[in-house]
């Protein structure tokens, strides 16, 4: 009986396995008799596009391109053309174009040209039309420049309505980008003063030589006496030219050719070397103006020390200084200067703000380099009410502030002071007497007031080698309105609202600095001539304005999303 179960048991397996290996046979026959369908797809297919702009998303940032560009009046871009000739593209449609190339990071005008042929967006903008990278650089250089500070105004007013910024406070800054200029085709003040010197000495040498002239007649003009000194011996060598065909004697003649040749190499020197070279360095010397240097490529670019490179070694390059002013990220007023210092470029930029900003800002606020008397008095201004707040530390603000400099006896804003005598008390109890007022010009031109004291007897002190270097008596430096200023600027940032804002300082505007150096890889300009160079800047500048723009869309819309998602009520059908 056990035999025959093993035996059907057996059979049963054997019968199964065997099914089993005819249904996997079955199931890979039928899958490969599956058949292979794919979606269709055939380019070769005549297509028509109705509507380009059905392709471009919702929050693209060509369409904020497109209804900036709309939104200007007529009138400022019109203004800058001449009826007549052959009709020219359009001047929304150039400026769509080139703004919106900007915001992808594309700066040649023959890539602009290739843009036009293959981009979807840039297609829509041009309305399919193609201008050449001639016409779009001559737009770029020659046409923008005019019409720049409208159209960047006319951005601003939008964003201004749209609630985007308010203007009650701006964060200032600058930076430096370099030109588009040879880095080794320089000239530096120094060397041209040194040389026009040396010439100087030379031709006035020359000059007495010949015509026996007095040093006070040469100081007058020198270009003109070494003309009217050419002219002379111009006469002279036609006059030993005439004597020569007159005389018969060799030995006349022959000392008449010396003296022939003799006026002749001076006045080949003056004609081919010293006339032109002092007019060459009267030539440079206008192009520096106040500079010290200036590139040869473009003489309006001046070598600045820029950051280190990843050796840790300085780069001095020649470039512009660019001034920013931004609120919530957004570029709000920009200009570009020759100058690599900040403290002297805030005034001029200032000035220039007050004329193109809706509104003046309540505060301004900036790091240390803007923090000078100057500065401070300029914010201050004149009138009864203050210009503007300037929120900017001193130099030794955060110094002052450590448990070194409170504990070092050489400082005098740890001295006593006492108003009634005008004396400050040392840290060894010895009286700092006022003694006199001096002035001093600072490299702008602004003087500034001090009152020096000295102490009245620094003999035997045992302090006197942590207080002071020098032999005599201790001597004070004092300068009453910048430390009033400093007072002021110091209350101002300890108070705890405003030192929130200061803080905010970096977030701002150094955000937009590392959006445009960083993401947009702009960090050297294409044009040449400060001119087209600001132009230039701030066709980068409303590239990023549009962009954070576009940014500030999408994060709203994302967000309504959300909250429409959440507040979404599922009909009850669906769960029936």
């Amino acid at each position: 009986m056990n035999n025959q179960m093993t035996i059907q048991s057996d059979y049963n397996m054997q019968m199964k396995l065997a099914l089993e290996g005819i249904t996997e046979k079955d199931n890979q026959t039928k899958k490969q008799n599956k058949k292979l369908v794919f979606q269709p797809y055939n380019n070769k297919q005549s297509m028509m596009i109705l509507d380009i702009e059905m392709f471009i998303p919702e929050n693209h940032v060509a369409r904020f391109v497109d209804e900036m560009v709309e939104s200007i009046p007529d009138e400022v871009l019109y203004s800058h053309y001449v009826g007549g000739g052959r009709a020219p593209f359009h001047p929304k449609m150039l400026l769509k174009v080139i703004l919106y190339a900007y915001t992808q990071k594309i700066y040649s005008s023959r890539k602009i040209e290739q843009m036009l042929h293959e981009n979807l967006p840039m297609m829509w903008l041009a309305g399919m039309q193609t201008p050449d990278h001639r016409t779009i650089n001559d737009f770029r250089g020659v046409r923008m420049p005019k019409m720049m500070e409208s159209v960047f105004e006319q951005f601003l007013i939008q964003l201004v309505e749209q609630g985007l910024v308010d203007l009650d406070h701006i964060f200032v800054d600058g930076t430096k980008i370099e030109a588009n200029a040879n880095k080794y085709t320089f000239v530096w003040r120094k060397t041209v003063e040194n040389h026009e010197e040396k010439l100087r000495v030379k031709i006035k040498s020359l000059i007495q030589e010949i015509r026996q002239v007095t040093t006070e007649e040469l100081e007058a003009d020198l270009e003109k006496e070494l003309l009217k000194t050419a002219e002379e011996l111009t006469k002279s060598v036609q006059v030993i030219e005439e004597k020569y065909v007159e005389e018969t004697n060799k030995e006349e003649r022959k000392e008449l050719r010396s003296q022939k040749s003799k006026l002749k190499k001076q006045l080949k020197t003056i004609e081919s070397d010293y006339l032109p070279r002092l007019r060459k360095y009267e030539v440079q010397k206008g192009i520096l103006g106040e500079r010290n240097s200036f590139s040869k490529t473009d003489h309006d670019a001046t070598f600045m020390r820029m950051k280190d490179d990843h050796m840790k070694n300085g780069q001095l390059k020649a470039g512009y200084n660019v001034q920013l002013a931004t609120q919530n990220q957004f570029i709000v007023g920009y200009k570009l200067f020759q100058n690599p210092g900040d403290t002297r470029c805030f005034q001029p930029f200032m000035e220039k703000l007050f004329t193109s900003l809706p509104k003046v800002p309540k505060q301004v606020v900036a790091d240390a380099g803007y923090a000078s008397e100057e500065n401070y008095l300029f914010a201050l201004g004149e009138e009864k009410e203050p210009r503007f707040e300037l929120l900017a530390p001193y130099n030794t603000y955060l110094k002052e502030k450590t448990r070194k400099f409170k504990k070092d006896i050489s400082k005098v804003q740890n001295w006593k002071y006492l108003e009634e005598e005008d004396a400050f008390i040392c840290p060894n109890n010895r009286k700092v007497l006022f003694k006199r007022y001096s002035k001093r010009k600072n490299k702008s031109g602004y003087e500034q007031d001090f009152k020096i004291y000295e102490c009245e007897d620094c003999t035997d002190c045992p302090l006197k080698s942590l207080c002071t270097k020098s032999k005599g008596n201790r001597q004070i430096y004092w300068n009453p309105i910048y430390e009033e200023m400093k007072a002021k600027a110091k209350a101002a940032l300890d108070d705890e609202q405003k030192a929130t804002l200061y803080g905010k300082r970096k977030v701002d505007v150094e955000s937009a600095f590392g959006n445009i150096k960083g993401n947009l890889w702009f960090t050297r300009f294409l044009l040449r001539g400060i001119e087209k160079v600001e132009t230039e800047f701030g066709i980068v500048a409303m590239a990023h304005n549009f962009l954070k723009l576009a940014g500030h869309a999408k994060l709203i819309s994302g967000k309504l999303k959300r909250a429409n998602w959440r507040n979404y009520r599922f009909p009850n059908s669906l769960f029936f």
